[in-house]
């Protein structure tokens, strides 16, 4: 292939990763460069994933330079770091979309690129997935080259360490790239990373094995006998050990910001065979001083000033995860059982207060959320009144812990479940639209959705002293405005409070969607009830309700299929109680990324929409008069 010598900007001529494995390799950090560049100013308009994907710049050319994408396959963990990737991929141009309504995703996903060859968003997947291209490769004898990028946070999570120990029992030809940079996006914790970050990344062994091999290069049989020694060396105090003994042959550290380095190395691994692991050391925000200096923070961003990072202004009032963590402060301070668990997720939870005030009382397992929820049962087995703060679409993750670790022994853990419903920009990975539907299903768990920010407060507190498994659902963002008290006054569980009496039509709401409820109702007179709790249900009220009213519609910001709805109408079939309902909530899709004003007016969830609901279903004025 032809090597090409441009003098001018790099960038505009990339559409295809073909184009740029014909740039000489001399060129690559001049293109790094320009990439960085382009990320730092598309991501402030657009917001999004910055710190990790700065990280991996030089990783991502180096990748895409050396093997022969799109037929040797190249599968990214979570997919936060992935935005170089879409711009060396034919995506350059649409960059500007990202995370909008219509644009690119901010993860890889299938339908989008043939270059995204699996979709993400979870972590601790790519190796599992990366083994199964590489077998489906050998059983019908391609010569692909598959590689999984992994990062040190994503290697905290069981799943990983499932696919390696099977690729390696296989002898898979498979490459395993660790992203060391460590960071995941709360720091990293565990043996691990501790590990990892004390020996691999450190001077001493590299300094030494570097150096020693300058030396001794000149001496052919003394080197020989020193690559000897380097392996007992490496086994006493680094990894190789571990993953050798998995079945790997392991390689590295090398620096993941040296693109000489990088190239060599990767052509040197395609070239062998079998399970190989390469440990390649980056440093998270790279390039971009406020995210070098605080990765945290530039993880995932809003749209920002780059040239300052100062973040545009937020909107006023409390978000339900500050809410959360306030209270998570308030109760630990009256109750010294409480313990507060979260599976990586201590800054989007809303914990970063309670882990500096009650650092004794603050667990964070990594990206493990199966054993966040086991071991959660084992504290409450012996006293302990465990809080797992966890994301709703992160739960799913862990769901035979809910059911057989807990609900089963009936054991008082306290799930408070952030980003309940539509996310936004997230999209479809990280939608949290499925929890109402299988958690209400699972015996002695108590499901509840607050309406408002201050209900939210007290529902915490109701499940936190109940004497048995409770959850807690809230959406993502600020809710309607309702000042928040500082009290601990529990609500009766299984009980609703009707906000608004009115005749025909009863408005039946579970958490998020009471405002537009209530509003819609103005519109006609219509009963509005907030439901609080989805299990148990309040079923006096409810076939009370049933027959008073001409029609019921129950509004939830989660799948109808097998929601909130579905349990009142489960319910009136048990009593034989006939009367027309009508269930608002998500529809039976993966809703897209977009603002979520916009997809709740989509899917008919805002007060317009109800309002249209009403005027379709609502009884003929005869039927009001004889329901009245």
């Amino acid at each position: 292939m032809t090597k090409l010598r441009n003098t001018g900007p790099l960038l505009p001529g990339i559409d295809s990763p073909a184009d740029l494995r014909r740039l000489d390799a001399g060129q690559l950090p001049a293109l790094a460069d320009e990439i960085r560049a382009c990320l730092i100013d598309t991501v402030a308009r657009t917001g999004g994933h910055l710190a990790a994907s700065l990280g991996v710049v030089e990783l991502t050319v180096a990748l895409h330079y050396v093997f022969d994408t799109p037929e040797d396959r190249l599968v990214w963990d979570v997919g936060h770091q992935t935005y170089p990737h879409k711009m060396l991929t034919g995506r350059r141009d649409r960059l500007h979309t990202l995370r909008q309504p219509g644009g690119l995703s901010g993860f890889p996903r299938r339908d989008e690129s043939e270059y995204d060859t699996f979709g993400v968003g979870h972590a601790s997947t790519s190796v599992s997935a990366a083994l199964g291209m590489a077998v489906a490769a050998a059983r019908t004898g391609s010569p692909r080259q598959v590689v999984a990028v992994i990062g040190d946070g994503a290697l905290s999570g069981g799943q990983a360490y499932e696919a390696l120990n099977n690729a390696g029992s296989m002898d898979a030809d498979l490459l395993v790239i660790l992203n060391d940079n460590d960071m995941s996006i709360s720091p990293n914790v565990g043996a691990m990373s501790n590990y990892l970050a004390r020996v691999l990344s450190g001077k001493i062994y590299s300094s030494m094995r570097e150096g020693s091999k300058t030396v001794l290069s000149t001496l052919p049989p003394v080197l020989k006998f020193a690559r000897r020694a380097e392996e007992h060396f490496k086994g006493m105090f680094v990894p190789s050990t571990l993953f050798e003994e998995m079945g790997f042959n392991y390689y590295g550290p090398v620096d993941g910001h040296d693109l000489d380095a990088l190239v060599a190395m990767l052509r040197n691994v395609k070239r062998l065979k079998g399970p190989r692991f390469l440990h390649v050391v980056t440093r998270k925000g790279k390039g971009y001083q406020p995210a070098e200096g605080d990765p945290i923070v530039y993880h995932g961003v809003t749209p920002f000033d780059p040239a300052t990072g100062k973040a545009e202004k937020k909107p006023s009032g409390k978000t339900y995860t500050q809410v959360f963590g306030d209270w998570l402060c308030d109760m630990a301070a009256r109750d010294v059982r409480l313990i507060g668990v979260t599976p990586a997720m201590r800054e989007g939870s809303g914990m970063v207060a309670f882990s500096e005030r009650f650092p004794d009382r603050y667990v964070d397992v990594g990206i493990a959320e199966p054993h966040a929820l086991t071991f959660a049962g084992g504290l409450a087995c012996d006293g302990m009144k465990p809080v797992v703060a966890i994301y709703s679409t992160f739960l799913q993750r862990a769901y035979d812990q809910v059911i057989h670790d807990i609900a089963l022994q009936k054991l008082p853990v306290l799930f408070a479940i952030d980003r309940a419903g539509l996310v936004g920009a997230d999209g479809a990975t990280h939608s949290g639209n499925f929890d109402l539907s299988y958690l209400r299903c699972i015996p002695n768990l108590v499901v509840m959705a607050p309406a408002d920010e201050n209900e939210c407060r007290r529902l915490l507190t109701t499940g936190f002293l109940h004497d048995g498994p409770a959850a807690v659902r809230y959406p993502r963002g600020a809710g309607p405005g309702v000042a928040v008290d500082a009290g601990f006054e529990p609500l009766p569980i299984g009980k609703a409070e009707v906000r608004r009496q009115g005749h025909g039509v009863a408005l039946l709401a579970f958490g998020s969607l009471l405002a537009a409820a209530l509003e819609a109702g103005e519109a006609f007179n219509a009963t509005v009830v907030n439901m609080r709790f989805v299990k148990p249900l309040d079923e006096e009220l409810i076939l009370e309700l049933a027959a008073t009213h001409g029609l019921l519609i129950t509004l939830e910001e989660n799948a109808v299929a097998g929601g909130a709805g579905s349990a009142v109408a489960e319910l009136l079939a048990r009593a034989r109680v006939t009367v027309p309902i009508v269930h608002l909530g998500l529809p039976d899709v993966f809703p897209e990324q977009g603002d979520i004003r916009t997809l709740h007016a989509e899917y008919g969830l805002d007060a317009a929409g109800i309002r249209r609901t009403i005027l379709r279903h609502r009884p003929s004025q005869k039927a009001r008069g004889e329901a009245g």
